[in-house]
């Protein structure tokens, strides 16, 4: 598993392009695991099963890096925990009662490659899901990461080109637009719940200058924990770009660019079981919680009993979406993290089989969902 993390780690791939998903294929075919590469009509997602019981768990592996600076929030280690924690299942399968199913889930940093999979029915057969994501600093509780729902889009703005010095009457400028939406976004940001966030740039700007553009394209952000507050922010964000199109006399459009994702619900009962073997490996929980970030097993999460805890890197600092934390990614700590994650994960899932309470729990929970819950997607 450390060979896998590290071959991934070398190679790093961007949401959608992930060859590293034949990788982690090939594994699980190695394993005696019924491999589907291209699974749910996502090119890169991956779903490799082994048992029959009738509990079933779907455990996550990502493995899709960020641009310029590779693995710097080290999907490569969440890929090789994912699928330590399946081949470690793999011989308790029949005694357990479960049957065990690994989703390569792609284009979790851009694109939301659980969404599709979603949709398609991914999870319609499962019964809890879990995944295990590094990260430097201190372990946490289970329950104590949190994420937000986040919503990209963008805006465009048609004008008129003109010459900008010999005919500059003529013109309606897309840019101008772009600028007055900007300034009213950053006024907009006083009057926001504090835990909230709200990101723009301008991606498309104009060419020369002396043209007036005809045409420019802003790129939008919205984040909040909770889904009435972020729905409620993008309402008013895009007041801000009908008001420049109103000032300019241009005309707007939008679009959006990715799936919207879900703010993170753990199941508190799963994610005390991840708590206590934890510990049981001689880690240590800090009374912390980390958030801010968003995940698309959020949207997992709102549909079935699902957790995504942390495993720390233990002794190594620096923040996510960072150059040195993509080099702790491939680190001794990170290796560590990657055998400690894969068994608490394994254990946590063969607890929760083995107990009468939480089986005939989760059990109970899906006898009771209605057919084709997990298909639903998120609106903004």
């Amino acid at each position: 598993m450390v060979a896998l993390s590290h071959t991934i780690h070398a190679n790093p791939e961007l949401s959608w392009e992930e060859d590293a998903a034949e990788l982690v294929a090939a594994t699980m075919v190695e394993a005696d695991f019924d491999v589907e590469l291209g699974a749910y009509g996502v090119p890169t997602a991956i779903e490799a099963v082994y048992g029959t019981g009738d509990l079933t768990v779907a455990i996550c592996a990502e493995y899709d890096a960020l641009p310029e600076i590779g693995h710097g929030c080290g999907h490569n280690v969440i890929a090789a925990i994912g699928v330590g924690a399946a081949l470690a299942l793999r011989p308790f399968a029949d005694e357990a009662g479960l049957r065990i199913k690994l989703l390569g889930t792609p284009a979790e940093e851009h694109g939301g490659g659980k969404i599709p999979m979603l949709t398609a029915g991914a999870w319609e057969d499962v019964d809890f899901s879990l995944m295990v994501h590094g990260m430097t600093g201190t372990d946490i509780s289970a329950s104590g990461f949190r994420s937000t729902a986040v919503d990209r889009f963008e805006v465009e703005f048609l004008g008129r080109t003109a010459h900008a010095a010999g005919m500059p009457e003529q013109g309606v400028n897309a840019a101008s637009a772009a600028t007055l939406a900007q300034t009213a976004i950053a006024l907009l940001r006083q009057h926001l719940p504090k835990d909230t966030n709200l990101n723009t740039f301008i991606s498309v700007g104009g060419e020369a200058t002396n043209i007036i553009p005809g045409r420019t394209v802003v790129q939008v952000e919205v984040r909040a924990y909770e889904l009435d507050e972020w729905r409620d922010m993008k309402k008013k964000v895009l007041a801000c770009f009908e008001g420049a199109a109103i000032a300019t006399g241009c005309s707007w459009s939008w679009r959006a660019t990715e799936h919207p994702y879900s703010p993170l619900a753990p199941d508190l009962l799963l994610a005390e079981v991840w708590d206590r073997n934890l510990i049981a490996t001689g880690r240590e929980i800090a009374p912390a919680s980390l958030g801010g970030g968003s995940t698309d097993m959020g949207n997992v999460s709102q549909v079935l009993p699902a957790i995504h805890p942390t495993i720390a890197f233990l002794g190594e600092t620096g923040p996510a979406h960072n150059p040195d934390f993509t080099a702790s990614a491939a680190s001794p700590a990170a290796d560590d993290a990657i055998i400690d994650g894969a068994t608490i994960l394994a254990w946590t899932v063969l607890d929760i089989a083995g107990s009468p309470e939480l089986r005939s729990d989760l059990l109970r929970r899906t006898a009771e969902r209605p057919a084709g819950a997990t298909r639903t997607t998120l609106e903004a």
